[in-house]
C-alpha cells in the first residue's frame, strides 16, 4: 500500500518579489500564476484523488484550479497554512534587508522566529503531523496539497533529515511540485521542486 502526497505551491501573484506576504489577506494570483497552475493541473502525475489546501486565498485559488481539471472538491486545512511571519507581514524586502532581525532568522532558522510570528520548528511540527496523520489513514491514494514555499520546505527538510538552518538548501518555485510516497518501509522523497513548463 503507497499513498503518494503531492506538495503543491501556490502560483505566481503580484506582490511574489517584492513584499513578505505571510497571512496578509487578499492576496490573489495574478495572470501569470492561473496558467502556471492550469499547467501543473494537467501534468500532475499519479493524478490526484483529493485535494487539500492553505486558507489563504492564493492558495485557495491555485487548489480551485487543480481541484476542477481533476473534478474534485477542495477541503481547507489549517495546518498547511502560511508560516506567520507577524511583524514582518507586509513588509518589503527591501526594508526587511535593513532590519538585523530579519538577517538573524534566516541564519538561524532552526532556533529563531519573526517578531510575534512563529518559528519554522513550530510549522515543520504542524506540518508534519498533518501529513503523518494522512499516512496513518486508512486507504492508499493520491492527495495534492496547495500550500506555500515555507511550509513545504518544512516538510522535505524534515523528511529528508536537513536541520532547519539550511533551510535555503532546498528550493520551491511558484507552481511546482514536491512529492512524498508513503509505505509501510516509511517516506520516500520521489521529486522536489518539479517546476511548469510555461
Amino acid at each position: 500500500m503507497v499513498k503518494t502526497i503531492h506538495l503543491v505551491r501556490h502560483g505566481h501573484h503580484a506582490l511574489l518579489a517584492g513584499v513578505l506576504c505571510g497571512r496578509l489577506p487578499g492576496v490573489e494570483l495574478d495572470e501569470l500564476g492561473c496558467h502556471q497552475m492550469s499547467v501543473c493541473a494537467v501534468s500532475l502525475f499519479p493524478p490526484p484523488t483529493a485535494v487539500q489546501s492553505s486558507p489563504q486565498q492564493r492558495a485557495l485559488q491555485s487548489a480551485s484550479i487543480l481541484a476542477r481539471h481533476h473534478g474534485l472538491a477542495v477541503e481547507t486545512v489549517a495546518a498547511v497554512d502560511e508560516i506567520d511571519v507577524g511583524e514582518w507581514s507586509g513588509r518589503s524586502f527591501d526594508a526587511l534587508n535593513r532590519d538585523p532581525d530579519w538577517h538573524r532568522w534566516n541564519n538561524r532558522r532552526g532556533s529563531s522566529r519573526p517578531p510575534d510570528g512563529e518559528s519554522m520548528l513550530c510549522l515543520q511540527r504542524r506540518v508534519v503531523q498533518h501529513l503523518e496523520q494522512l499516512r496513518d489513514d486508512a486507504g492508499d491514494g493520491t492527495i495534492a496539497i496547495v500550500s506555500h514555499a515555507e511550509p513545504i520546505r518544512a516538510a522535505l527538510l524534515h523528511y529528508a533529515d536537513i536541520a532547519l538552518d539550511q533551510f535555503l538548501s532546498i528550493t520551491v518555485d511558484p507552481a511546482s511540485v514536491s512529492t512524498l510516497c508513503f509505505d509501510r518501509r516509511g517516506v520516500h522523497i520521489s521529486r522536489i521542486n518539479q517546476r511548469v513548463a510555461v
